[in-house]
């Protein structure tokens, strides 16, 4: 019961924040000048998609759009478009996760996957309706699959190292009541 403190969800989103730019400054350092014929996986969307199914309450939305949209604007992408479509899929998610019932981690995955497959090619489709310059596609599918490979990992680094664990039911009935 002591995860749904107040101090511990208001750390909790302090980490997630922290996490996400830790991420973004790794991305961002400059250790390779050469041209990659593969594309690293989005590590913060991952972060978001495990952290919204697991615990929506440590990711709202007032965190998540501001990380995001940083995000946006330091990997010079177009500011807000995969903010808008992150939140979202966030949201889709947050809003099939039934705490009451453990669901498989393979049914989560693909989930997660088909999402993630979604915002792609959602992105993709914006970006080419609006004539604006985008990655090849061989560089978007990778990183899609390597995002969607990567969220085992993810998941099961935030659950073990970060204790971001599914919500008991107990334990939504008090968040619920808190509300």
């Amino acid at each position: 019961m002591a995860e749904v403190t107040p101090g511990r969800i208001q750390l909790m989103r302090v980490c997630f924040a922290a996490l996400a730019f830790v991420v973004i400054f790794f991305h961002l350092l400059p250790l390779n000048s050469q041209a990659r014929s593969w594309a690293p996986p989005d590590l913060i969307i991952c972060l978001a998609m495990a952290w919204s199914l697991r615990r929506p309450d440590y990711v709202p939305v007032f965190i998540l759009i501001p990380v995001l949209l940083i995000a946006d604007l330091l990997f010079q992408r177009p500011p807000g478009l995969l903010t808008l479509l992150v939140v979202l899929g966030c949201e889709f998610l947050r809003a099939r996760a039934q705490p009451q019932h453990e669901t498989p981690f393979v049914a989560e995955w693909l989930s997660v996957a088909l999402v993630i497959i979604a915002i792609t090619l959602l992105n993709r489709l914006t970006l080419s309706l609006f004539t604006i310059p985008r990655a090849p596609l061989s560089l978007s599918v990778i990183e899609m699959f390597a995002t969607i490979a990567a969220y085992p990992l993810v998941a099961l680094f935030s659950q073990s190292l970060l204790g971001v664990r599914k919500l008991s039911a107990a334990e939504a009935e008090i968040l619920e009541a808190r509300k």
